[in-house]
């Protein structure tokens, strides 16, 4: 496929000579048939070199990039530019990546023989999640004499997948599954050789308590003998993901429901490694399910179904949501619901909560926006100011009230800014695990 045919730089001041030869000539009759002469060979020549370069040339375009990239981080791509023809191909290459992608290192000018091939690496960074697509390359291919320029598009697309970027979530959760460390912030409250299952029996050491001695082993080994724990495995922890209207709002240039993905995926990972089962239900907009599944092919399968999930402009429906969960899940589980409250829901949550509270252990998230916290902190000195204040007061209120009539209690009520919901709930995972409230 090529584009309009248009003339080159070489060939605008050969026309530009031509018309100042032109005037001289309308002032001097002897040049009049050397600009006659001059315009016609000009012409003549500039028709042959555009009938010579009307065909694309023999060129492959090979396009070498990862088939899944972190959102937020710098990613190479390479181009390979082989020319199989039999003339030298001189060209400007620019490639038909996402448009709103920030980009380095085009466009790139090549001057390629016969037989031979260029390399050409830019370095491209992803804006959103979700799949993404880069089109045939654009080749602003020079005609042989230089005097004209065609864009043609040659090569195939290639499709990609971008993920949130794992290296920057899951800092503290590595140190979270290291039970000789607390993570960076969230401190993990332990107490040694208590927990939900057995694991061994061992001597008794200082500090252990005298529940946990095992009387029959102690009498017969004749010194005491303590039984140790591990926290439970197997279970299952499930989050019920809004993806509503709400989940649009922003704190910086982060959305709630990134910053909800990001703590979803953080405690997905931890789960994992603890020996429990990860499952996701959305709702609010369109509802996906992933059923419970151990180990690191559980993690995998929930990354793969939620990448490229968006929040909608629809509004949420709390019971048809714990309704629908309760459809789908037969064994006692620990739901997380991560939404972002207001006053108007506290009827329709507080009893999806008690629907499933049921049978599972449930907690409520709910995002609160960082810049209300901000606009409460922030000195008054103006009227604006005074008025901002107020409004944000009267709305921390509203929120807070909305939260006592749910009727939940504290320990199963996260209230909190975006940017801290992945450590809250790695901390109240960690405590409901060690508690064996599950």
């Amino acid at each position: 496929m090529a584009d309009v045919l248009t003339p080159s730089r070489t060939l605008l001041a050969v026309a530009g000579g031509w018309s100042v030869l032109g005037l001289a000539a309308s002032h001097v009759d002897a040049l009049l048939p050397l600009w006659q002469g001059a315009g016609l060979a000009a012409l003549a020549v500039a028709c042959v070199d555009a009938w010579i370069s009307r065909k694309a040339p023999l060129l492959r375009v090979e396009r070498e990039l990862a088939g899944v990239w972190p959102v937020g981080t710098w990613n190479k791509v390479t181009l390979k530019l082989h020319n199989e023809g039999a003339r030298r191909v001189a060209l400007d290459l620019y490639d038909d990546y996402p448009a709103t992608w920030a980009m380095e290192g085009l466009s790139h000018r090549s001057d390629i023989a016969p037989g031979m091939y260029a390399a050409v690496t830019y370095s491209l960074c992803a804006d959103r999640r979700g799949p993404a697509s880069f089109g045939p390359a654009h080749l602003r291919v020079r005609s042989p004499l230089r005097l004209w320029q065609r864009v043609h598009r040659i090569g195939a697309p290639s499709a990609i997948k971008v993920f949130p970027d794992f290296s920057k979530l899951l800092g503290h959760t590595l140190s979270a599954t290291d039970r000789r460390a607390p993570a960076a912030g969230a401190i993990r409250k332990r107490r040694r050789g208590e927990g939900t299952d057995f694991r061994q029996l061992r001597e008794y050491r200082d500090g252990d308590s005298m529940r946990s001695i095992d009387w029959k082993a102690t009498a017969r080994r004749q010194k005491p003998i303590t039984r140790e724990y591990q926290e439970e495995r197997d279970q299952q922890v499930v989050f019920l993901l809004d993806t509503g209207r709400r989940m649009l709002a922003r704190d910086d240039t982060t959305t709630h429901f990134d910053h909800a993905l990001n703590a979803v995926l953080t405690l997905g990972f931890l789960a994992q490694k603890q020996g429990d089962a990860v499952g996701l239900m959305t709702f609010g907009g369109e509802t996906r399910w992933v059923a419970p599944l151990k180990g690191r092919n559980g993690l995998d399968r929930l990354l793969g179904a939620v990448y490229d999930a968006q929040p909608s402009e629809m509004a949420p429906d709390y019971l048809q949501a714990a309704t629908n969960l309760l459809n789908r899940l037969s064994k006692r589980a620990f739901v997380v619901i991560i939404t972002n409250l207001r006053d108007e829901d506290d009827t329709a949550l507080r009893s999806a909560c008690e629907l499933m509270s049921s049978k599972h252990l449930v907690i409520c998230a709910s995002l609160r926006e960082k810049v209300m916290d901000g606009a409460r902190s922030k000195a008054v000195d103006t009227f604006p100011g005074a008025l901002r204040y107020s409004a944000t007061v009267h709305y921390l209120q509203q929120r807070r009230e909305a939260i006592r009539r749910l009727g939940i209690r504290a320990e199963r009520l996260i209230d909190i800014t975006p940017d801290q919901l992945s450590a809250a709930l790695v901390n109240r995972y960690l405590d409901i695990k060690e508690s064996g409230q599950l």
